[in-house]
């Protein structure tokens, strides 16, 4: 990837899930910690770095829910959350909060090491010594793709996560054209959701309530065949 080792936090409580995957992600060149609990983990983020977490949500204590939101919060650093298998509702919540992709149990470890991968890519594209300066503007926003960051009308920095930023850009680079769900998830993660399309909308539902300043307008226009517009018109800056 970047030729710098990648150092993963892994928080479970499942010895043998916790093993399992600390074991896969060594095995492909990651630095890897485990820790059972929100303390745990707060103790270790306060001494370490961590480029992502891979966050179970049924934790004893203080749940991932409540975890990925103080996260969101407090730092920038990728999340990819595990969840029980068929709990659609913790999906979305964990989406909510701000995660950036999530895998349902049990899962492959391929599958986990291949969203790791695309997570990292995506953001170590962004920060690559070779990447472009680009900035679009739109409406008197600024999106500056290569420090992956949103500035509004009046200048201050909005704070997305790394999945609403990649939504973002996505919209940007296509204004005015019909998106649907499964095309902007082949666009902004990869890989189809396997029948999870749900995680789009959430996505779109958070960026609306950080762009959209006019109740009742959104610069988000859902359309019926069900995908969405992005409406202004992007130059740019």
């Amino acid at each position: 990837m970047t030729g710098v080792t990648q150092n993963i936090l892994v928080v479970e409580d499942d010895r043998p899930t916790r093993e399992l995957i600390a074991r896969y992600l060594r095995e492909h060149a990651f630095a890897v910690e485990t820790v059972t609990n929100g303390r745990e983990m707060d103790r270790y983020l306060s001494q370490n770095r961590a480029d992502l977490i891979v966050l179970d949500l049924m934790l004893p204590g203080e749940d991932g829910l409540s975890l990925c939101r103080r996260l969101r919060i407090e730092s920038p650093t990728p999340v990819i959350i595990l969840t029980a298998k068929g709990e659609d509702v913790d999906r979305i919540l964990g989406l909510e909060m701000g995660a950036d992709d999530y895998l349902a149990k049990p899962f492959n470890p391929r599958e986990l090491l291949a969203r790791i991968n695309a997570v990292l890519r995506r953001r170590n594209s962004a920060s690559s010594p070779g990447a472009a300066v680009t900035r679009l503007k739109f409406q008197s926003w600024t999106i500056d793709l290569r420090l992956r960051e949103l500035r509004d009308p009046e200048g201050a920095q909005v704070p997305l996560t790394s999945a609403e930023f990649d939504l973002l850009q996505a919209f940007c680079e296509r204004p005015g054209r019909i998106l649907t769900r499964d095309s902007l998830l082949n666009i902004t993660r990869g890989r189809p959701e396997n029948g999870f399309g749900r995680s789009i909308d959430v996505l779109v539902s958070r960026l609306r309530r950080k762009l959209d300043r006019t109740e009742g307008t959104s610069v988000i226009r859902t359309v019926r065949i069900g995908g969405y517009i992005f409406t202004p018109v992007v130059e740019e800056a």
